[in-house]
Order: C-alpha cells, then structure tokens, then sequence
C-alpha cells in the first residue's frame, strides 16, 4: 500500500500543487483589478502596491457610472452579444447538420474550403468588410455590428464533430415515421445537443461582448458604442484615474462570468463530448 501511494499519490500531488499554482497565477490579475477597483486615488498609485485598501472605497462604481454613458454602452453591448450569439447558433447548427448528416456532391470539399478560410488572418478581411458596410449604408447601424459576424466557421466545425457523434439510427427511425430533415434537427439533434449548443453560445457571446477593433471602425457615435470601445474612451478621459478604470472594468465582466457559471455545466459537457462517437 506504501507503495502504490508513493507511485500514485505523489504524482498526482504535484499535478494538484501546479493546477492551484496556475489557477492562482492566472486569477492574479482579476483579483488586482478588483482590489483596485474600491481604493482611493492615492492608493491606486501608490508604490510598492497596495493589495488591500484600508477603506473600500464604494463609491468608485457610481462615480465611473456617471462619467459616460456607460448604461447606453452595456445596453448595446447585451443586445448584440445576444443577437449575435442566438444568429451564429442557429446558423452553425443549419450548416454543421448539412456537413454531418447530409450527402450531396463536393461536401468534404466544400467543408476543407471553409476550414482553410480561418487560416485567414482577421486583420486582412477589414478593409473589404469595412468597405462593404459603406456601401450598404451600414455605417452606425446595429447590422454593421451584427450581421458580418453571425456566421462562424469555428462553431460549424465544433457542432459537426458533436452531431458526427449522434447515431445514424436515429434519422432511420425518425425516416420510417415520414419525419422530414428541419423536423429532424429540430426534435432529436437540438435536444440532444444542448451541451454543445450552449457552449457555441458562449463563446460567440464572449467574442461579441469583447469586440474591440470592428465596433470602433463601424460606430461614429457616442451612443452605438459597446462596452469595449466605451472604456478605452473612458481610460482617455479619465487618465490617471486608475480606481474608476478598474471599476468599470469590473462590472464589464460581470455579465461574461454570470453566462459561464450558470452554463458552466453545458460548456464542459460541449467540450467533452465533442469528436467522441
């Protein structure tokens, strides 16, 4: 028994002391952005750092809040997000179905073609995209902001490999009852696929919400602007004052780490499954 814990306990008590030393690592920042967030002025800047303030200092949030309208922000923010997540999932599923359950001519083709587009750097497709927007008139628009990312090849890809996953015997059976293929996908694949729909979700909720570079060419004014682009134009403003930054970075990821705890659950389950058949 002495020995069998030495080859196994000691191995897995290190692999436990690095995760923790990692999660910690990784956590650092977000515990000093919070820190930050309920110090005074002098706090925020003094040196060496000060990891806890000796009064929490509340009163950074509102005053922040107040700076910019940052409710605006936060409204658009959710709306695409959402919207943008909801169009990317429905249009992922339809395409990822055609590619996993469907035959028709050139399909491993079209799909190789598809897949190589992502080894397109973003950076190359703006000044088309950009170009696009101004002459459909989209410029300060929510379409502008919506539309050209609704679709996405990462998604179809992770979504294929689940729905690969799922018997064939189930459109057999559902076949012999006169089911057609939408009814198909919308009463058995969707159901049993909630895992992975949940996780396509959040991660095209998450690149929505942390969209920087696009908002700021499509959006002139103040009040279509995201969340992102709000606060480097807040951090302009406000300079040095590091305390309201941090607060209102802080309640900036609030809404991204709600919509992972409470679908925490389905997002590992996505990952898990994904490619096991």
């Amino acid at each position: 028994m002495g020995k069998r814990w030495l080859q196994q306990g000691i191995p897995r008590a290190i692999c436990y002391i690095l995760l923790i030393g990692g999660s910690a690592f990784m956590l650092l920042p977000f515990v000093w952005m919070v820190s930050t967030s309920v110090k005074t002025f002098a706090e925020a800047l003094a040196m060496p750092p000060i990891w806890i303030p000796e009064r929490l200092v509340w009163e950074n949030y509102p005053g922040a809040w107040a700076m910019a309208p940052f409710g605006r922000f936060f409204l658009n923010s959710v709306f695409v997000a959402v919207v943008t997540a909801l169009g990317g999932v429905i249009t992922s599923a339809l395409a990822a179905y055609a590619f996993a359950k469907m035959r028709f001519f050139g399909k491993n083709v079209i799909f190789a073609v598809l897949i190589g587009t992502m080894m397109i750097p973003g950076m190359m497709l703006l000044v088309p995209n950009f170009l696009t927007m101004v002459r459909l008139g989209w410029i300060d628009t929510y379409q502008a902001l919506i539309v050209p990312w609704i679709a996405s090849i990462f998604v179809i890809f992770m979504l294929r490999q689940f729905f690969m996953s799922l018997p064939e015997e189930l459109w057999d059976s559902a076949q012999m009852d006169g089911c057609s293929r939408f009814r198909f996908l919308w009463r058995f694949i969707v159901p049993l696929s909630k895992p992975a729909l949940f996780t396509a979700f959040l991660l095209r909720f998450i690149g929505s919400w942390n969209a920087f570079l696009w908002v700021l060419l499509m959006t002139n004014r103040e009040e279509m602007r995201t969340v992102p682009v709000g606060l480097a134009l807040f951090a302009q403003e406000a300079g040095t004052e590091y305390q309201l930054m941090m607060a209102m970075s802080t309640l900036a990821i609030i809404p991204i780490l709600l919509l992972f705890l409470s679908a925490q659950r389905y997002f590992i389950q996505g990952w898990a499954r994904t490619g096991i058949k």
